[in-house]
């Protein structure tokens, strides 16, 4: 930890407005506030700010606003060869053996998501998540991609949606690079709607691999605030989209 004072971590009540974000601490990097609810008024709220819930069960909700940001450009997601092949193969074929699907899945998508990864068995993706995300899924502000090998799900990805800006949440793979299909087929629908970029929030290897890339948490800010004002698309006339592989 930096030798600089933190102020005291906020406690934020149901009727009160989540801070600024850039108040968040510098170590824990990001951490803004603790407390209110996971009410649809308030995630939109926190998305439309820069601001996103992360917590594990026995916490409180607390909310992240991380300096600096990760996002993945939209004309800046690497199409890798060998993932070009796996499109190719399994999903453009004559008969593929994937299919590719937007919003057909959602509660599924999540509760695989929330599945333990490891051997602590942990997940942030907790019951009042996984409820809260279904909510804002009903009133058409949470998306997922599905990827479907006959009628077993094998990869996916959800995220929330507002205006012309997507928030990455969390994804899934049951077979090799079934996440990097569905993060692929997400890109490029996302771009026949005028998208330019998806919030991945944090920094992975696995993001980075694909094109993802860190910016300071201003520059994440300044143009959430265009994108978001600007009117969404239709999310249930959009189909899915593939990559030219």
């Amino acid at each position: 930890m930096s030798g600089r004072l933190r102020t005291p971590l906020p406690w934020v009540g149901a009727h009160e407005p989540l801070p600024d974000p850039r108040l968040a601490w510098h170590e824990p990097n990001g951490l803004l506030a603790a407390g209110a609810d996971l009410s649809p008024e308030r995630l939109l709220e926190a998305y439309a700010r820069g601001i996103f819930p992360w917590y594990s069960d026995g916490q409180p909700v607390l909310w992240w606003s991380p300096d600096p940001r990760m996002v993945l450009y939209l004309d800046e997601f690497r199409l890798h060869r060998s993932l070009a092949k796996t499109i190719r193969k399994n999903c453009a074929a004559e008969a593929p053996r994937w299919r590719v699907t937007l919003d057909q899945a959602f509660g599924e998508v999540m509760r695989a998501c929330a599945a333990p990864r490891d051997e602590d068995g942990g997940t942030w993706i907790t019951a009042q998540i996984l409820s809260a995300y279904q909510g804002l899924h009903r009133m058409g502000r949470a998306h997922s991609v599905e990827v479907w090998e006959g009628a077993r799900l094998v990869g996916g990805l959800y995220g929330v949606a507002i205006g012309r800006m997507f928030y990455g949440e969390s994804m899934f793979a049951r077979v090799t690079d079934a996440s990097k299909v569905a993060i692929a087929a997400l890109v490029c629908t996302l771009e026949k709607q005028d998208f330019r970029v998806i919030d991945c929030q944090q920094n992975t290897r696995h993001l980075a691999s694909l094109g993802a890339r860190e910016i300071p948490r201003e520059a994440f800010l300044n143009e959430l605030a265009g994108l978001i004002r600007q009117p969404g698309p239709d999310w249930r006339a959009m189909r899915i989209e593939l990559p030219h592989a």
